[in-house]
């Protein structure tokens, strides 16, 4: 028994060698082995390392192999020249007409922006320019509903800000102030985002202090027709606040002056775009009351540098953001007749309910701690907004 298990061994002992040469042999594998190690000696011949004096050094080995492999980099250096990663920032409203223009200025400083918009007043031709830019997001998201995103930043515009558009739905626009402000502070909190709300200055009301200083705390009807915009806005400043002192959230409050500009809506109600698209479709221009109320325009590129001062800023607010310069609707109705048609027509109308009767903003708190101030007349801003309308109101015939 002992015997035969030895012949055995003795025998696969022996095949092995056998099966090696023949396995080597077969399929000629062994040529293919001969050409591999040819070309690895070829490789390691001709190598650069090879043509070094005996005398190299390990640096003189690291300076050739930088001279011949350029990516062979040890260390490596950063440019001095690259500039710092842009933000994340999310801007909602962004579609609309003050929303699409902070989103330009911010993409053209190198930032990525991702816009928030139920597209109630916005419009997707205002962002169209940025469809091929791959730091622009467009979500089409109700702010009433929670989101999820990672972001350094938020500007929260979102709300309908003309009165015949939030006078459309009153119970959609104080959802929207008071429901879409909720949900971005909480956003916000979770993810440690700087949180920035545009409010109005139709906080103030039908003012009893004029011009109107951050500290002035309004005349507001609450239950009136423009309730729903008014209260809702101060209801937000209000939760901006407390989410500030109660969860330590990072926020500027900026209350915005009348502003006007291009992408505005050609019918929204307010009195620059409704002058403008009824001299340009040679309409009578119509003046609610005796026409003697006063308004402040500001163009919207001088509000874009001042919410993004009093973001960028330590300030928290409230500010005002306006053009501190007066006209009355009268005053306005001349200078928008000089711009398009001198022989346009006035048309007197009833006053609407609870319409302030004077509206100018005090900007020295944003002068001081901002350093901001608008720089665009309205002679000068009045001609652009013309332009676009004129675009605008040709494409609609």
């Amino acid at each position: 028994m002992m015997k035969s298990r030895h012949h055995r061994a003795t025998g696969a002992a022996a095949t092995f060698p056998r099966s090696v040469v023949s396995y080597l042999f077969k399929e000629q594998r062994f040529l293919f082995i001969l050409l591999g190690a040819l070309i690895a000696s070829s490789f390691f011949l001709l190598h650069p390392f090879s043509s070094l004096p005996s005398h190299s050094t390990p640096d003189a080995l690291v300076v050739q192999r930088r001279d011949k492999f350029p990516s062979f980099n040890l260390p490596r250096r950063v440019p001095t020249d690259l500039k710092k990663p842009g933000l994340r920032i999310v801007v909602t409203g962004g579609a609309g007409f003050v929303g699409s223009h902070l989103v330009d200025k911010l993409l053209a400083r190198g930032d990525s922006v991702i816009v928030v918009d139920n597209f109630f007043t916005g419009r997707k031709d205002n962002l169209v320019h940025h469809f091929g830019n791959p730091r622009f997001e467009l979500i089409r998201h109700d702010v009433v509903e929670p989101i999820l995103l990672e972001v350094d930043q938020i500007y929260h515009l979102a709300c309908p800000a003309s009165p015949v558009h939030y006078k459309f739905n009153p119970i959609k626009t104080i959802k929207t102030n008071v429901m879409g402000t909720l949900n971005m502070l909480g956003l916000a909190k979770r993810i440690g985002a700087r949180f920035l709300l545009t409010s109005t200055s139709e906080v103030y009301g039908d003012p009893l202090e004029h011009p109107q200083k951050e500290t002035y705390w309004g005349h507001v009807n609450p239950i009136g027709e423009r309730s729903c915009y008014d209260e809702g806005k101060r209801t937000a400043e209000t939760l901006t606040m407390d989410y500030h002192r109660g969860a330590g959230v990072e926020v500027r409050i900026a209350r915005i002056f009348n502003t006007y500009g291009p992408r505005m809506c050609l019918d929204d109600g307010r009195v620059v775009s409704n002058f403008v698209a009824q001299a340009l479709r040679k309409e009578p221009m119509t003046v609610y009351g005796d026409g003697k109320q006063t308004r402040s325009f500001q163009y919207v590129s001088d509000l874009v540098d001042g919410l993004v001062a009093l973001m960028e800023g330590e300030h928290i607010g409230p500010f005002n953001l306006g053009n501190p310069g007066e006209f009355t609707m009268l005053e306005l109705a001349e200078v928008v007749k000089e711009a398009i048609d001198p022989s346009a027509r006035i048309e007197f109308k009833p006053n609407t309910p609870d319409d302030p009767h004077m509206r100018k903003p005090d900007i020295t708190k944003a002068k001081q701690l901002l350093n901001w101030e608008p720089k665009v007349s309205l002679r000068q801003g009045l001609p652009r907004m013309v332009s676009d309308f004129q675009k605008r109101i040709l494409d609609e015939k």
